[in-house]
């Protein structure tokens, strides 16, 4: 090593040792990569909080496969968390064994949103973008009871207008899925007389039965995929409603129990979720997982009848294997994030953050980490300091994006319309006033929001164009509603030790643009100089 070399690794070394010595550089949060699979149904938010936490040194890896999947892997120990949208069974309806195997774990809510009914439908060339079906049409399609666009029911739904004579192709799940198992729990709740005798039995399945027409793709992109294909002409699907978002791609509004037809925008599935019911039983195997039946007959005219929660399954144990300190800090602030920051992400992905009640539940659920290991840090852990959209930060037991959710538009009721406005993008249907301004207080601004005046009754069907059997526009109607989304917020450090970890590193980097240059330009000087050059 010349002197010149020398010189640069001994102010590097200084620089180093005062950086260091630091207050609470001694101190850095240390992680460890943690690996997950399952769900594909909340699968795009969960790789967005992926992305973010990488920042901060935070290595997590996700791969979905379903729900049966994801619970499997982690009772076999082969990941170190999963993501399902139903708890273990005990004995799937296959009869395979359906639990952790003996492994501890908790459930823990992650993220809400709408399971939604995608499709691809042409009269002529033009794509139909606000079809509108019952929960009873959906029902008979995917049990083969309904085979042909133009059947009675669907020109029923949609005020008269007739559909082309076109068969029905439905897209389900060809792998076991989260998706599949609230799709035909909510087909179970409320249709059993159209279900049961399709499915053999009463109950839900994670394995949806393939008859008829049915096409069966494995995961929710290939789902979407199919449908939105060149040869998706006449299908129809059940997706997480971010899939249809992110593709730019229409999807049913659903006729709920107050007679509006709704899409699952965030608002809407935030109105229809104030009514599930969750197990409180700490003593449960069950614990904190959903009872939906209210959501389904939620009666407000906001709400979206097929929404739901996904869940996180974390180990528990203390002599869990495949866990260490590392791995539980990196698990425990992976899911801080994802609770608070994260949520401000879920209405623009087509999901719906977790209200305050979950939210609060989960800490719970991560407090069990340090109960297992002492040596993991929970420290400024309050719910009140938690950057979530659906949070009145003077009324905790407030659903903030809930009450400011917009009343859906008069001709969205049956009746009525179908509107002229376009499904799949993300905004509220409304009769122009969009969703609430909330105050700084968190109360909604006169005229929206909880205090929204009622969407005018239903006036007289429209026009149908018999050339294109589209629904021509009525004279007046208002303009559709602008995007109305939470900020999203980039990952910030929500800790003091945060600031410590990533700090040091920052100084430390500092310290080699600003003190090296200078270090090796005084070298190339003294070289120039005579007798400078070895």
């Amino acid at each position: 090593m010349n002197r010149l070399h020398a010189r640069l690794l001994l102010s590097l070394l200084l620089s180093l040792s005062c950086v260091l010595a630091m207050p609470g550089a001694s101190h850095a949060t240390v992680y460890a990569q943690i690996e997950g699979t399952g769900s594909t149904w909340s699968q795009l938010i969960v790789e967005q909080w992926i992305a973010d936490v990488d920042a901060n040194g935070m290595k997590v890896v996700y791969t979905g496969g379903g729900s049966s999947k994801g619970r499997k892997d982690f009772s076999q120990k082969s990941t170190d968390f999963a993501i399902s949208e139903i708890p273990y069974q005990g004995t799937d309806e296959q009869g395979n064994a359906d639990t952790s195997n003996g492994r501890e774990y908790s459930y823990l809510p992650i993220v809400a949103g709408g399971t939604a009914f995608t499709y691809q439908l042409k009269i002529g060339k033009k794509p139909v973008r606000n079809l509108r079906l019952s929960g009873e049409t959906i029902a008979k399609i995917f049990t083969n009871k309904i085979t042909n666009w133009s059947d009675p029911a669907i020109t029923k739904d949609n005020n008269g207008r007739a559909l082309p004579s076109l068969d029905i192709t439905p897209v389900v799940r060809a792998d076991g899925s989260g998706t599949t198992a609230q799709f035909t729990t909510w087909m179970d709740k409320e249709f059993p007389s159209v279900w049961r005798p399709f499915f053999g039995r009463s109950g839900l399945t994670s394995y949806y039965p393939r008859k008829g027409r049915a096409i069966a793709q494995a995961g929710s992109d290939q789902v979407m995929n199919t449908i939105s294909g060149f040869a998706g002409n006449g299908t129809i699907g059940y997706v997480e409603y971010s899939y249809p978002v992110n593709k730019d791609y229409p999807v049913v509004k659903v006729l709920n129990k107050a007679g509006y037809f709704v899409e699952p925008t965030d608002y809407n599935v935030a109105v229809a979720l104030t009514k599930a019911k969750i197990n409180r039983d700490k003593s449960s195997a069950l614990y904190l997982t959903q009872i939906l039946d209210g959501v389904y007959r939620n009666a407000d005219p906001r709400a979206y009848p097929v929404s739901s929660y996904s869940y996180m399954i974390i180990p528990t144990g203390k002599t869990d294997s495949r866990m260490t300190t590392a791995k539980r800090q990196t698990l425990a602030d992976f899911l801080y994030y994802s609770l608070c920051s994260g949520q401000t992400k879920a209405g623009d992905f087509g999901y719906s953050p977790l209200p305050v009640n979950l939210v609060q539940a989960g800490f719970e659920q991560i407090g069990k980490l340090k109960k297992a290991d002492p040596a993991v840090n929970l420290t400024n852990r309050d719910v009140r300091s938690c950057n979530n959209p659906t949070f009145d930060g003077k009324n905790l037991n407030k659903n903030r994006l809930a009450e400011v959710a917009p009343q859906p538009a008069a001709c969205d009721k049956t009746g009525a319309g179908p509107c002229g406005t376009e499904t799949g993008q993300n905004k509220p249907s409304t009769d122009g006033g969009g969703a609430a301004t909330p105050d700084a207080g968190g109360a909604a601004a006169p005229g929206g929001g909880g205090a929204a005046a009622p969407a005018a009754p239903g006036g007289a069907a429209p026009a149908v164009d018999p050339a294109t059997g589209e629904v021509a526009a009525p004279t007046g109607e208002a303009a559709t509603a602008e995007e109305v989304y939470a900020n999203p917020t980039e990952l910030a450090a929500e800790r003091p030790i945060d600031s410590k970890t990533f700090g040091w590193l920052a100084a430390v980097l500092a310290v080699g643009v600003v003190v090296l240059p200078g270090v090796y330009a005084a070298s190339l000087r003294r070289r120039r100089r005579p007798g400078g050059a070895r």
